[in-house]
């Protein structure tokens, strides 16, 4: 397949700059696996669900991954963490006039500095200097790392709302976004029907962001992001599968993770970086439904719930969600997808 089999045209007006004022008020749009489109509201989710359903979501947390400063030489840098090596190393991606070769200090804000050590093919490793670490640095100078089409600054209602309920491990520097829909008082409902709900790490990198190049889509390598998979989410499994329940991943990040998993046929529980390129042609093993949002064109998630949900079916989905006025991308709205 080629890259154009997965383009379309979006205004632009209907990209979410902003989220929904609560976040189970957003849309939903259900597509089945025989092609049939119904327009929902998130809150009606719970109705689509059974007791004996198992719920997969992700826990990574947000970090403030964005810091703007200068070089030690007086150019502007802006850096964008994209993975906490330790306390004080981490890779990043650093925009600046002229790349700084190793050894260059970086002067970031609350008098931090940074020194390049190396370059890891787009990314470079710097060590943060002081005791403080990058975690505590991050947290107390850096700012939310909003996607590039949403274009305001960043305020204290993104800290809250580009965050899942249940976000508990710090690494992300994109949110899981299908996950902002859910609230705890839905979550609360899911469980009084009997779902059981599981939990998977996926730090999610900015390489989520970065485009294919070229049209021969067999020739992308995927950025590499790291996952875990505990124990308890694979007993979970386990369980919904021996009581005839569906796993239902919320969001394209599970998905990867619980499919990087399972890649000689069935879960398993522990820790490592997936490449994993979902494409059509993909035989999923663990997952058979996939809440997640829309997905910017020509992008891999396109590519993965086209996989997932049959091309044709997601052709038809995105005409009809643009008809319909749908709101795209990260604070937009959501898709509920059956297994083709």
């Amino acid at each position: 397949m080629k890259l154009a089999d997965f383009d379309y045209d979006l205004p632009a007006d209907l990209i979410a700059q902003h989220p929904a004022a609560e976040r189970s008020a957003s849309r939903l749009l259900h597509v089945e696996a025989a092609g049939t489109l119904r327009d929902l509201a998130f809150r009606d989710f719970p109705a689509l669900v059974r007791e004996g359903d198992l719920l997969v979501v992700n826990d990574t947390r947000v970090i403030k991954a964005r810091l703007r400063g200068r070089k030690d030489t007086g150019g502007e840098v802006e850096v964008l963490v994209e993975r906490v090596l330790d306390a004080h190393r981490a890779l990043a991606h650093v925009r600046a006039s002229k790349t700084p070769k190793p050894g260059r200090k970086l002067l970031l804000p609350g008098n931090v500095v940074a020194e390049v050590m190396g370059r890891h093919e787009d990314l470079f490793e710097l060590r943060f200097e002081g005791n403080a670490s990058v975690l505590d640095e991050l947290q107390a100078h850096g700012e939310v790392p909003l996607p590039p089409y949403i274009t305001h600054v960043p305020d204290a209602s993104d800290e809250s709302r580009y965050q899942t309920v249940y976000a508990e491990v710090p690494g992300a520097v994109a949110a899981p976004t299908a996950g902002l829909h859910f609230d705890d008082a839905m979550l609360a409902t899911l469980r009084g029907k009997g779902v059981a709900v599981a939990s998977v790490t996926l730090h999610v990198g900015a390489g989520t962001f970065q485009p294919i190049r070229g049209d021969d889509i067999d020739h992308h390598v995927m950025h590499s992001e790291w996952y875990r998979i505990p124990e308890a989410t694979v007993a979970a499994i386990a369980k919904a599968r021996a009581a005839k329940g569906r796993v239902i991943a919320v969001g394209t990040t599970s998905l990867r993770a619980l499919e990087s998993a399972a890649l000689d046929g069935t879960p398993r529980a522990g820790m490592g970086d997936t490449r994993l390129f979902i494409k059509p042609g993909f035989e999923f093993r663990v997952v058979d439904r996939l809440v997640t949002n829309f997905h910017l064109p020509k992008s891999t998630l396109l590519m993965l719930v086209s996989a997932f949900a049959g091309l044709a079916n997601i052709r038809a989905a995105y005409a009809h969600a643009i008809a319909e006025r749908y709101r795209f991308f990260s604070y937009g709205d959501a898709m509920l997808l059956e297994r083709k």
